[in-house]
C-alpha cells in the first residue's frame, strides 16, 4: 500500500490557529487513524529556531533562522498510507476544506506527495 506526506505551507507570524481548527483536526486524525490511513505527523514550530545546510559547490554552509526571505513556511505535515492515489487526493482535499471552513482568512498551501519506496 503506498505512503504519502502531507506539507502544510502558511504565512508565518500570523498567530495561532482557531481553536475549532484544532478541533476539527483532532476529529479527522482520529478518523484517519482508525481507517488506517494516518500514520504519524504534527505541527512544526517556527523558523525563528529552524537550521539549514546549504550545500552548493561541494561546501556545506549552515544558516540559522529565522528567515526574513520566508514568506511562506511548512507549519505541518503528515505520514498516510492509502490504498490508491486517488484516495490520498480526496483525503488531502478533505484536509485542505477544514483549513477553509474554520480558518479562513488563512492563505495555505496543502501539498501532498508520494513517499518513493524500494521495489
Amino acid at each position: 500500500m503506498p505512503r504519502f506526506m502531507g506539507f502544510v505551507k502558511m504565512e508565518e507570524g500570523i498567530g495561532p490557529a482557531p481553536e475549532a481548527l484544532f478541533k476539527a483536526m483532532d476529529a479527522y486524525v482520529g478518523e484517519q487513524a482508525a481507517a488506517g490511513h494516518f500514520l504519524d505527523g504534527g505541527g512544526l514550530f517556527g523558523t525563528e529556531d529552524a537550521v539549514n545546510f546549504l550545500v552548493e559547490k561541494g561546501e556545506v554552509t549552515r544558516v540559522d533562522g529565522p528567515y526574513a526571505e520566508a514568506k511562506e513556511v511548512v507549519g505541518g505535515w503528515a505520514l498516510m498510507r492509502y490504498d490508491s492515489l486517488e484516495e490520498a487526493i480526496a483525503g488531502q482535499e478533505e484536509f485542505a476544506r477544514l483549513h477553509a471552513i474554520h480558518w479562513p482568512e488563512c492563505k495555505v498551501v496543502a501539498t501532498l506527495r508520494q513517499v518513493s519506496e524500494p521495489e
